[in-house]
């Protein structure tokens, strides 16, 4: 289930933007959607570098398939990487600085926002983006060609998302531990627990 959702919407932005061997793709937050994006963009042959803002994440992004984890709260982490990506995915949900990745990417690189969070993302500096050419776009699912695809990408490359499996007497534990950010990296419910 994790792929029809995580899965696709990191996929279409990889692929549109070609993602791919000689490019350098940045995945901003290591949860379901970022887990799913390190692995795509590595599969897809870019060097692929992670980006956290929890230093305890550094492993498991490297066990994910990224090169390279960045610790989004060091400078001089962020500094060694100026205008050097080719794309970046930012599937953070939650407001922050986007100025921070937008100087990261290099003249006509793009920032593609899949992270919807609840209250708007402070507006980034315009002569960020324009004095390079950068963009910043934002993408959804894709369709259902392109979903097939996806599928068979993950098919091909050995492809799954990361879960937990909870039963139905667990979901609402398991909605508490979502919402403390104790999950690694999606919850899926086993219909075989529910009452018929």
């Amino acid at each position: 289930a994790p792929l029809l959702c995580a899965g696709i919407t990191t996929y279409s932005p990889l692929r549109h933007w070609k993602a791919g061997p000689g490019k350098k793709v940045g995945v901003v937050g290591i949860g379901g959607l970022g887990h799913m994006g390190i692995k795509l963009a590595h599969a897809m042959g870019a060097h692929v570098v992670a980006f956290t803002s929890s230093e305890s994440k550094r492993e498991a992004a490297l066990a994910l398939g990224a090169d390279e984890v960045v610790a989004s709260r060091s400078a001089d982490e962020m500094a060694a990487h100026a205008r050097s990506f080719d794309l970046i995915v930012n599937t953070v949900a939650a407001p922050h600085d986007l100025d921070a990745f937008l100087v990261l990417l290099k003249r006509e690189g793009a920032m593609v926002l899949v992270g919807a969070p609840a209250s708007p993302h402070p507006s980034p500096a315009v002569f960020n983006l324009i004095m390079k050419r950068r963009s910043l776009a934002g993408s959804m699912i894709g369709g259902i060609p392109e979903t097939q695809e996806m599928l068979d990408f993950c098919a091909q490359n050995g492809i799954t998302a990361d879960i937990e499996l909870v039963r139905a007497d667990q979901i609402n534990d398991a909605y508490e531990r979502m919402l403390a950010g104790d999950v690694k990296y999606r919850f899926v419910i086993d219909n075989a627990t529910l009452a018929a």
